[in-house]
């Protein structure tokens, strides 16, 4: 199924650029002057070690991180003016910006449906007011995701991975041209994984979303996205294409393990081989028989 965005027509887009991110927690520098930009129909993958400042950049992105004087984020619709992004109110905000964090709760007393539905809580007045686009853009999100036959079950009876397939349908609910996933395929078996992977592609291509998704896995970072940005002890280490970012000498000095790279002669894609003792052991021995 092709997703039809439920807010914006065909051909719509929203630029997100950020620049001089820096966070500290309890005095220390976790990130440090970092930039971003994210173009309509664009996926930008965010990679790194563990504790690089990936996740960081892109809640500092989503206004969920205090960041220091002099941050910027600015979102640009391909037909509309620079509205500084810091400066919107949350409900506005939130109209542009749809954010999916590595850890949500497990919702207790609320059936499937109803955990879509608050992604369209941007879109009601004050007083809980109509909003007319809520059943078909929740309808549309629970068949990408595969859950709408989970619809009316109580979220607090799903599987992890079924419950990470539920909140992204809540924020494809929520109608933005600009999506930020973070490690978003944890808890997703191959199946859901791969799928996942496509729709994110799909959204992209199909309706110019402005994608920003954090990746441990290298080789779907290269072959889902168009921009790979490598971050380092809280520094960008390097932004561009997979081909210009996966390098085996910048791999291999970012995650401190030797990292071979090739092209999957299958694919035509990127994909990347760590380098273990026992793997060398091994090699060894098949080179001595």
């Amino acid at each position: 199924m092709t997703y039809t965005h439920p807010e914006q027509p065909r051909g719509a887009g929203t630029a997100m650029r950020a620049e001089d991110m820096t966070v500290s927690y309890d005095r220390r520098e976790v990130l440090h002057q970092a930039a971003l930009t994210l173009r309509p129909g664009q996926v930008t993958a965010l990679v790194g070690p563990n504790g690089s400042g990936k996740s960081t950049l892109l809640r500092a992105m989503a206004r969920l991180e205090r960041v220091h004087v002099g941050a910027r984020v600015a979102l640009t619709p391909t037909d509309g003016e620079e509205m500084d992004a810091l400066g919107l109110s949350a409900r506005a905000f939130a109209q542009q910006v749809a954010l999916m964090p590595q850890m949500r709760p497990v919702p207790s007393g609320l059936d499937v449906r109803s955990v879509v539905e608050l992604g369209r809580h941007p879109y009601r007045g004050r007083l809980g007011g109509r909003d007319a686009q809520a059943t078909h853009a929740v309808q549309r999100a629970l068949e990408l995701t595969g859950t709408a036959d989970l619809a009316d079950r109580g979220a607090d009876q799903l599987s992890g991975g079924q419950l990470q397939r539920v909140w992204l349908a809540s924020c494809l609910a929520q109608g933005t041209d600009v999506l930020l996933l973070d490690e978003p395929t944890t808890y997703l078996d191959l199946r859901y994984q791969v799928e996942l992977l496509d729709l994110i592609r799909e959204l992209a291509d199909n309706q110019r979303i402005s994608v920003g998704v954090v990746l441990h896995d290298l080789d779907q970072a290269a072959g889902v996205a168009d921009q790979i940005a490598l971050l380092h002890d809280g520094r960008l280490r390097a932004a561009g294409t997979p081909e210009t970012v996966l390098t085996s000498q910048q791999l291999s000095e970012v995650y401190g393990i030797h990292i071979e790279t090739s092209t999957d002669p299958l694919t035509g894609r990127l994909r990347t081989r760590a380098i273990g003792r026992h793997h060398v052991r091994h090699e060894r021995a098949d080179t001595t028989r």
